[in-house]
């Protein structure tokens, strides 16, 4: 049984249907136990990385890689061309001006670009519900009207991410056919709302339901995606098939497993995607107690040019268009300042080369968190694409990776600084304050910050603690100097209204606590996002 424990809130009577709520409470008693055995895997391969067992490509898979005979689905209708994906979260005027864009496709992100407030996620279903069906409008608070111009044909199409298998929703609470009862799972929740209101709709547009996968560890977490695939599209009588994920490759195990990810998927599975601020925080938490080894320097010396994020992107594009798959680059953080015409002049020759690179390297498509953006990444993809839809057809044969060319941390620049250790305190602190008002895409100092990037921010600080790393101004980064900083901080930024005492206590839990947190939003959401609904006038038992 599914119970709604959250309040009302807007787009509830359209979202949170009887008939919705019975398809997410079938999608817990199929696969939700699934999920926690991965969940505990999840834990067991951490420790070993921990105990000081790399990551390797696994034995038992072996003949699926050699097998080069599979291919997988491939493009979907509306996939086939996707040379600049814009990303951004669902809230109404954000989604309007995605669709306006000009990019390909969108990425409707309910996951790191949104801070999951209950009003946050219903409402972005709600939006979602507009969109698929081209009835999108939003006024502000402030009376101005957004729309979407851009004829519904010539929109981009829509890829929603759900969160991650770790994460839970605490608005809905799920009781088993045991009468266990535990927060339902956030992922077959947003899959499941976005599902059962749009598949058929979509279709019917002449495009499909799509997803992002993010944070998958291994291909057993690839096949209970697919297995869920299955089971939607059997329960409305839709084809089996007509699903089509992209995978974010983001984890350090899943590097290891891209081929298996794809032949877990191959039914349903449109691509991979290289996310970089993901992929760099799992290496940073996967081998946190692992000494100097693995020790990092600056946040932002850890660019895609270092020799272990070369090999990583390399290893997915070659993967990818092995197996008749799109390999989609990631997102390079900086942004234009529409007030600051010299800034806006280094952003756009930073993405540009980074742009530049991924295209020549064999990448279909690229990520821009940024309308502006779209022109300088068009052109870029546009110069080595020309007319072609995708580079498929460039196998990248010449590419070899080994697992010591993914684990090459020693070879990056460890290079720590005071205004490094610095910038990670402010950093982390100012997004974390703007996600407890309910923001999950924040621009600070000329740069997209989301969860992933406040992820990195936080597990330097914490790693660079663990080893007593010396800056090159003769500071030692321990426990009470990080402390102290987050102070001056708090200080300097703490106003009436904010949130900043708030994420400040957040920030020393997730940094200085003894245990330390697999991500800073499990606790964060736990304490301050949940919201309790009346339980006699909101309690809807509508499943079981």
């Amino acid at each position: 049984m599914i119970e709604i424990t959250g309040p009302r809130t807007d787009g509830a009577d359209r979202i949170l249907t009887p008939e919705a709520i019975a398809f997410i409470d079938h999608l817990h008693q199929t696969f939700a136990g699934r999920r926690q055995e991965l969940l505990a895997e999840r834990q067991r391969r951490r420790a070993e990385a921990g105990n000081g067992r790399d990551p390797r490509f696994l034995s038992t898979t072996a003949a699926v890689r050699e097998d080069a005979d599979w291919r997988v689905a491939g493009a979907g209708p509306g996939l086939e061309d996707r040379r600049v994906e814009i990303t951004g979260p669902t809230d109404p005027k954000m989604a309007i001006n995605a669709l306006n864009s000009g990019a390909r496709v969108w990425l409707a992100d309910l996951e790191d670009a949104t801070s999951p407030t209950w009003a946050n996620i219903v409402g972005g279903q709600a939006t979602l519900f507009d969109a698929a069906r081209g009835d999108l409008a939003f006024t502000s608070p402030e009376g101005k009207d957004y729309r979407v111009t851009t004829p519904f044909e010539h929109t981009p199409t829509i890829v929603m991410r759900p969160r991650g298998w770790h994460l839970v929703e605490k608005h809905l609470s799920f009781t088993d056919r045991g009468g266990r009862t535990a927060p339902a799972s956030a992922s077959l929740t947003d899959f499941g709302l976005y599902f059962w209101h749009n598949a058929q709709a979509l279709v019917d547009a002449g495009r499909g339901p799509y997803f992002y996968l993010p944070k998958l560890e291994s291909h057993l977490e690839a096949r209970l995606w697919n297995d869920i695939f299955v089971f939607a599209q059997q329960r409305i009588g839709m084809p089996v098939g007509t699903v089509r994920a992209t995978v974010l490759i983001e984890t350090i195990p899943a590097a290891f497993e891209m081929e298996e990810i794809l032949f877990e998927l191959r039914d349903h599975c449109a691509g991979l995607n290289a996310g970089r601020w993901d992929y760099i925080f799992s290496m940073i938490k996967t081998f946190q107690g692992r000494g100097r080894r693995f020790a990092f320097g600056d946040r932002d010396r850890i660019t895609m040019t270092v020799p272990f994020m070369r090999a990583y992107t390399e290893l997915l594009v070659a993967t990818c268009h092995r197996r008749g798959a799109h390999a989609i680059g990631g997102m390079s953080a900086f942004i234009p300042n529409r007030r600051d015409p010299e800034a806006t002049a280094r952003a756009l020759a930073k993405v540009a080369d980074d742009k530049r690179r991924e295209a020549g390297d064999g990448f279909d498509g690229t990520w821009v968190a940024h309308p502006d953006l779209i022109p300088t990444a068009l052109a870029e993809f546009d110069a080595v694409l020309g007319d072609r839809p995708n580079q498929l057809s460039r196998q990248r044969d010449d590419v070899t990776v080994t697992a010591a060319d993914l684990l090459d941390v020693g070879s990056a620049d460890a290079t720590v600084t005071d205004a490094g250790v610095r910038s990670n305190v402010s950093v982390a602190l100012r997004y974390i304050e703007a996600w407890l008002r309910g923001t999950g895409a924040v621009a600070i100092d000329g740069l997209m910050e989301d969860a992933a990037t406040a992820e990195i921010s936080r597990s330097l600080l914490r790693q660079w603690i663990e080893n007593r790393v010396v800056t090159v101004e003769g500071t030692t980064v321990d426990a009470d100097a990080v402390a102290r900083l987050i102070d001056e901080e708090l200080s300097e930024r703490d106003t009436d209204g904010s949130r900043f005492a708030d994420a400040a206590d957040v920030l020393r839990e997730v940094v200085l606590a003894e245990d330390f947190p697999t991500f800073l939003t499990i606790p964060a959401y736990a304490r301050y996002l949940v919201d309790a609904g009346d339980a006699e006038e909101e309690r809807l038992a509508l499943a079981g």
